[in-house]
C-alpha cells in the first residue's frame, strides 16, 4: 500500500468524526516587507513564508484512475520548482489529499478541513466537477486558490477570484464530440448519461453541437429526465429503454459506472465498432475488464494536448521512485503538472505566497496581460526578475486564463480503442472560449 492510499483511509476515517470545516488562513501569517526592499531581496533571500501547495485529487472513487498521472503531474512540477530555487527563497511544501468523489462527500470535506489546518495557500483539484462545486466556497472562505486541472462543468465559470483551472469548460468538448459523432455520420443519437455536473453539463452542450449539425438525440435529452445517478450498478432499463430508440450511435458520458454500462450493452447486443463514444470521464484502460475486442472502434474525447514522449517519461520515473508503480495513463497529468507551476509563478509575480496574492497574479502569469512566452518555472522567474510580464505556456497547450478563470484555448484529443480494449491518439483540435 503507499503512503498516499495510507493517507487517503485516515482522512476517510477522520469525516466521519468531523465534518465541520475551519475557516482560517495559514498557521502563520506572511510577514510584511517594507516598500522599499528590492525586488531581488523579496524574490532570493525568503522574504515570504513558504508556499504550501495541497491537493484534493482522486485517491479513491469512481475517479481513482485519473489520480496517479495527476499526482505525478504536481509532485514532478514541485520536484522542478525547488530544484529551480523554489518560490521567493524557500522549497515549496506539498500537502496530499484525497478528493473521494460526488458519491461521499464526506471524504472531500476532510480533506478541505485538513488542508486548511495545514495552512495550504493554493490547491490542486478536484477532478469532478460536483466535487469542486461542493467545496469551492470553503476554499474561497480561507482564501485559498484552488485551481483543478480537469473540471470541465460550465457552472464554474466565473465563479469566483478563488477558483480557476487549466481544462476547457464543456462548452468546448461538447462542440468537439458532437462533431465527432457527426462526422462519423450519425445522426441518431443515444446518451446513457450520469446525473451530476459534469455528466449533464457535458450532454448539454454535446446535444446542442449535434442538434446544429441536423441530428437528434433520442434518449438521455435534455430535459427527459433519463439520467442514471453516481454509483448505479444497474443499467438493465435504461440500456433497453436506449436501444429500444434504435440510435445509430451511443455515448456514454460516465466515471466507474461504465464498466456496468457495457456489460449490459454487451448482454443486449449491441455493436460497439464505430458506433460508440466515451468522454474524459471514462476514457481509460480497459484491458483487464472486458473479452478481448469489445471495446474495439469505440471513439473518445479528452481536453488537453497530446503530452510529448520526454513529459511522458518524466512523469512515469516520478511516479514509479514516488509511489512504486508506472502509470497507465496520462489523462490530465499536463494540466496539474501546470496549474502548480502557475501558483508558483503568481506567487513570484506578486511576491508572496499567500491566496491572496496568488489569486490576483496567476491570470497575469498565465499570459493575459501579454509578455514573454516562457515553457519552464525558471525561465519565468527569470523574466520576472527582469521586470517583464510572462506568458506560461506549458505542457497542456492552453491559452492565457480569460476573465472567467477559464483557459481562453485549448486542445480536444480524440482517442480509439484498439482490440486490447486500450486507447491510443489519433489527433487533436483546438478550440476558443469566450469569457
Amino acid at each position: 500500500m503507499t503512503r498516499r492510499m495510507t493517507a487517503a483511509k485516515g482522512l476517510a476515517l477522520a469525516a466521519a468524526l468531523s465534518l465541520g470545516l475551519t475557516a482560517c488562513g495559514s498557521d502563520e501569517p506572511a510577514e510584511e516587507t517594507s516598500s522599499d526592499e528590492s525586488t531581488e531581496e523579496s524574490m532570493d533571500e525568503g522574504s515570504a513564508e513558504p508556499l504550501t501547495i495541497g491537493t484534493i485529487l482522486p485517491v479513491t472513487g469512481t475517479l481513482s484512475f485519473l489520480g496517479p498521472p495527476e499526482i505525478a503531474g504536481v509532485g514532478l512540477a514541485i520536484d522542478d520548482i525547488n530544484e529551480a530555487g523554489g518560490v521567493l527563497g524557500n522549497d515549496v511544501v506539498v500537502e496530499w489529499g484525497d478528493s473521494g468523489d460526488n458519491t461521499d462527500m464526506t471524504v472531500a470535506n476532510s480533506t478541505v478541513t485538513d488542508l486548511v489546518n495545514k495552512g495550504a495557500d493554493a490547491v490542486i483539484g478536484a477532478a469532478s466537477s460536483s466535487v469542486s462545486l461542493g467545496v469551492v466556497d470553503a476554499f474561497a472562505e480561507a482564501q485559498i486558490m484552488q485551481i483543478s486541472p480537469a473540471n470541465t462543468a460550465a457552472d464554474l465559470s466565473g465563479y469566483g477570484d478563488f477558483y480557476t483551472r487549466t481544462a476547457p469548460p464543456d462548452t468546448v468538448q461538447g462542440a468537439a464530440l458532437g462533431s465527432l459523432i457527426l462526422d462519423g455520420g450519425h445522426q441518431s443519437v443515444a446518451m446513457i448519461v450520469l446525473n451530476d455536473a459534469y455528466g449533464t453539463g457535458l450532454r448539454d452542450h454535446t446535444q446542442d453541437a449535434i442538434e446544429a449539425g441536423g441530428g437528434e438525440v433520442v434518449y438521455g435529452a435534455n430535459g427527459a429526465g433519463e439520467e442514471f445517478p453516481p454509483g448505479e450498478t444497474n443499467f438493465g432499463s435504461q440500456v433497453s429503454a436506449a436501444l429500444a430508440t434504435e440510435p445509430d450511435a451511443l455515448v456514454i458520458i460516465a466515471f466507474e459506472e461504465t464498466v456496468a454500462a457495457v456489460n449490459e450493452l454487451v448482454a443486449q447486443g449491441w455493436d460497439f465498432d464505430g458506433t460508440t463514444y466515451f468522454t474524459d470521464g471514462n476514457l481509460s484502460d480497459y484491458s483487464e475488464d472486458f473479452d478481448e475486442g469489445t471495446l474495439a472502434g469505440i471513439q473518445g474525447t479528452l481536453p488537453g494536448a497530446q503530452a510529448d514522449d520526454d513529459f511522458k517519461e518524466r512523469l512515469n520515473t516520478w511516479h514509479s521512485e514516488n509511489e512504486g508503480a508506472e502509470l497507465d495513463g496520462f489523462s490530465y497529468s499536463a494540466e496539474s503538472y501546470d496549474a502548480t507551476i502557475l501558483a508558483a509563478l503568481a506567487a513570484v509575480r506578486g511576491e508572496g505566497t499567500d491566496g491572496v496574492t496568488i489569486s490576483e497574479n496567476i491570470r497575469a502569469v498565465s499570459g493575459s496581460e501579454g509578455g514573454t512566452e516562457v515553457t519552464t518555472f525558471a525561465e519565468g522567474v527569470e523574466a520576472l526578475e527582469a521586470g517583464e510580464e510572462i506568458n506560461y505556456t506549458g505542457p497542456s497547450g492552453t491559452g492565457p486564463l480569460n476573465e472567467d478563470n477559464d483557459p481562453s484555448s485549448a486542445f480536444i484529443g480524440i482517442y480509439e480503442y484498439d482490440g486490447s480494449n486500450a486507447y491510443s491518439y489519433v489527433r487533436q483540435i483546438e478550440g476558443q472560449i469566450g469569457g
